[in-house]
């Protein structure tokens, strides 16, 4: 008897730690949700995420999007485009926690390095040949991970980390990716270093980079392409 209370007592210790851990502020559902103490004010209000529809208003249009088999331009500097179907478009994804995105490559296209500061991504390919990888954080040693994936081939993109997908075929690639946000936010790196409005100071940019600041201002004069 004595053994099963303290199996039960147990039990309930590390149900109320689990409960009391898990506990925290909801995920931000964009870059910034800046507190607004007069509600009344002229100033627009906004909620971290959407307003929520009457639900009695709903219908079945609310939850559905159409056209992602159709292919896409890719004849722009990077060779690809990604078509993202998440909160903005498809309204009934509000407070799901999950989106998807089509991307479409031409031969040699490149998916640049980016991150998504909301979501894990999960890829799938459907046609063709591509070389993907992500870098972990500075405490991991900055590690590279990588794989060359074919039809059908699947793989994950962990929340947070540096990724990227390259189209290493010959022929158009397409893939699939599901991210588990409504609004998992894109930050293509190279565009948000030297394509930022307004510009970053170039000295930081050059002793960051350890280059000359001529080569950091012949970058920030290039047109970042977004294919996002």
């Amino acid at each position: 008897m004595k053994g099963v209370y303290f199996l039960v007592s147990t039990l309930a210790i590390l149900a109320s730690a689990t409960f009391l851990v898990s506990a925290s502020d909801p995920g931000p559902l964009q870059d910034f949700c800046v507190a607004l103490n007069d509600t009344k004010s002229a100033e627009a209000v906004f909620v971290n995420g959407k307003f929520c529809k009457d639900p009695k208003l709903v219908n079945a249009n609310d939850f559905f999007f159409s056209g992602l088999q159709n292919p896409r331009n890719t004849q722009n500097p990077l060779g690809s485009n990604v078509t993202a179907v998440n909160v903005d478009n498809l309204l009934g994804l509000n407070t799901l926690g999950i989106s998807l995105a089509r991307i479409d490559f031409a031969p040699n296209g490149l998916n640049p390095p980016h991150t998504h500061p909301r979501a894990t991504e999960i890829l799938v390919v459907l046609e063709g040949t591509l070389y993907v990888g992500f870098v972990t954080s500075n405490g991991d040693g900055n590690r590279l991970f990588t794989k060359v994936l074919n039809k059908g081939d699947v793989f994950v993109f962990p929340i947070g980390l540096i990724h990227f997908q390259l189209n290493v075929g010959h022929v158009n690639a397409v893939a699939f990716a599901g991210l588990s946000s409504q609004n998992p936010g894109v930050i293509t790196i190279a565009k948000a270093v030297f394509g930022s409005q307004p510009p970053i100071n170039s000295d930081v940019l050059a002793k960051a980079f350890q280059v000359d600041d001529n080569v950091v201002d012949n970058l920030q004069k290039q047109f970042w392409y977004d294919n996002n």
